[in-house]
C-alpha cells in the first residue's frame, strides 16, 4: 500500500477529490446559488485552483495570513471570514486590499472604525459583510433588529461599504438524521432572509447572503435566501461527513496511511499514527478515532503523539507488524495543517507531491 511512501503519510484520492469538486459545483449551479469555498480544509493553493476551475467565484479564508498566502500565489476575490481587529492586522490587511480584491467581515463598532480607517488611509472602499451568529455564540450579530441596529451605527463610517450578511449555523452538526438537517438548513434560510430583508426595508442594500457549512450546501434546495455557500470539508469528507450520512467512505478523499509496528497482545496492535498526525479531535456521532479502510472489524480505541491503539477480535481479524492500514480520519480539515505536503495518489499510484501553501497560517 503505497509502499514508495513513508509512514505515517497523508494522502489524498485525487479522483475522488476532483469527484466531489464538481458535484458540488453542479449542484450549486442547479439552484443558482454561488460557491465561495473555504480552503482552510486542503490550505493547498493546489485544490483551491482546482475548485475555482470548477466555477467557484472565489474562496473563503478563515485567518489573515490565509488570505495573504493565496493572494501571493495569484488567487483574487477572498472573503476573511474572521475580525480584523488590531494595528498590527489592520496594517497588513491594507497592504493586501491595495493589491487584491478582499471582503472583510465585522460584528463589533471598534472592527468597523478599524476597516474605515484602512478605506480612508487606501482610498479604496472595504468591502464588508455584516457577520450573524448561527447560533454558536462565538461571534456575530443576533439575527434581525440587533443587526439593524449595528448597521445604521456603521453605515456613515468613511472607508466601507456594506455589501451583504455573513452566516455560520455550526449548530446543524448536531443533527442525526436528514429530516433534522433540512429542517435546520430551512431555519438558517430563514434567518438570513429576515434579517437581509430587515436590512433593506432599513435601506440598507444586501448584495451577499453567504452561509451554508458543508451539510447545508448539500442540501442547497433548501437554501434559498443564499446567494452564495461556503462549504469547504466537502472535498476531502471524514469521519464525521459518514456519520451524518452525508458521505460514504467513497467520497472520502483523505487518507492516512500508517504501519503496524506492534501487537503486544492478542487482539491489539499499535501503529505509527498518533495526535501528531491524527489529531484528537472526535467525530460527529461516532466513537473511535477514525476508519480504517475496508476493515471494518478493527477499532482505533485511543491515541497518544506518536501511538495509535487498535483493537479488534484476533478471531475475525489478523494484524502482523509491517502490515499498512488506510485511515479515514475523523476531522479531515485539521490534517493538512499538520504537514508540509501531502501526496496526490490516484489508481493506487502516487501522482504528485501537493504543497500545503497555508500551513501554519492561523494568525
Amino acid at each position: 500500500m503505497y509502499n514508495e511512501l513513508t509512514t505515517p503519510a497523508v494522502i489524498v484520492n485525487l479522483d475522488i477529490a476532483e469527484r466531489n469538486i464538481g458535484g458540488m459545483a453542479a449542484k450549486l449551479k442547479q439552484y443558482g446559488i454561488s460557491h465561495r469555498p473555504h480552503i482552510k480544509s486542503t490550505k493547498s493553493v493546489y485544490f483551491a485552483r482546482k475548485q475555482l476551475e470548477a466555477g467557484a467565484i472565489g474562496i473563503t479564508t478563515a485567518k489573515l495570513s490565509e488570505a495573504e498566502t493565496f493572494a501571493e500565489a495569484g488567487i483574487d476575490n477572498i472573503l476573511i471570514a474572521y475580525p480584523i481587529i488590531g494595528d498590527d492586522k489592520l496594517a497588513r490587511f491594507e497592504r493586501l486590499h491595495k493589491k487584491a480584491a478582499v471582503i472583510a467581515t465585522v460584528d463589533s463598532v471598534y472592527g468597523a472604525e478599524g476597516l474605515s480607517r484602512v478605506g480612508v488611509a487606501s482610498g479604496k472602499q472595504v468591502d464588508t459583510l455584516i457577520e450573524i451568529d448561527g447560533g454558536l455564540n462565538r461571534g456575530g450579530r443576533q439575527p434581525g433588529e440587533d443587526t439593524v441596529a449595528f448597521a445604521r451605527e456603521i453605515f456613515s463610517l468613511p472607508g466601507i461599504r456594506i455589501r451583504g450578511i455573513m452566516g455560520y449555523f455550526g449548530t446543524i452538526y448536531g443533527n442525526t438524521d436528514e429530516a433534522s438537517f433540512r429542517a435546520a438548513v430551512r431555519l438558517e434560510s430563514d434567518t438570513m432572509r429576515q434579517t437581509a430583508q430587515a436590512l433593506a426595508e432599513a435601506g440598507i442594500a444586501v448584495d451577499i447572503v453567504s452561509t451554508g457549512s458543508s451539510p447545508a450546501a448539500l442540501l442547497c434546495e433548501e437554501l434559498s435566501s443564499a446567494t452564495e455557500v461556503r462549504a469547504g470539508n466537502y472535498i476531502l469528507f471524514d469521519v464525521s461527513g459518514v456519520a451524518m450520512g452525508f458521505a460514504s467512505e467513497e467520497d472520502c478523499a483523505l487518507r492516512v496511511v500508517a504501519t503496524v509496528v506492534s501487537t503486544p497482545l492478542p487482539g491489539r496492535a499499535t501503529i505509527d499514527a498518533g495526535t501528531k498526525t491524527l489529531t484528537s479531535d472526535k467525530a460527529h456521532h461516532r466513537e473511535g478515532f477514525g476508519i480504517v479502510v475496508g476493515r471494518p472489524g478493527i477499532r482505533i480505541t485511543g491515541l497518544n503523539e506518536e501511538h495509535g491503539f487498535l483493537q479488534f477480535d484476533p478471531a475475525e481479524v489478523t494484524l502482523s507488524v509491517g502490515d499498512r492500514i488506510e485511515i479515514i480520519p475523523n476531522h479531515s480539515c485539521v490534517i493538512p495543517n499538520l504537514c508540509d505536503t501531502i501526496a496526490g495518489v490516484r489508481q493506487g499510484r502516487v501522482e504528485r507531491s501537493i504543497a500545503i501553501d497555508a500551513r501554519g497560517c492561523n494568525y
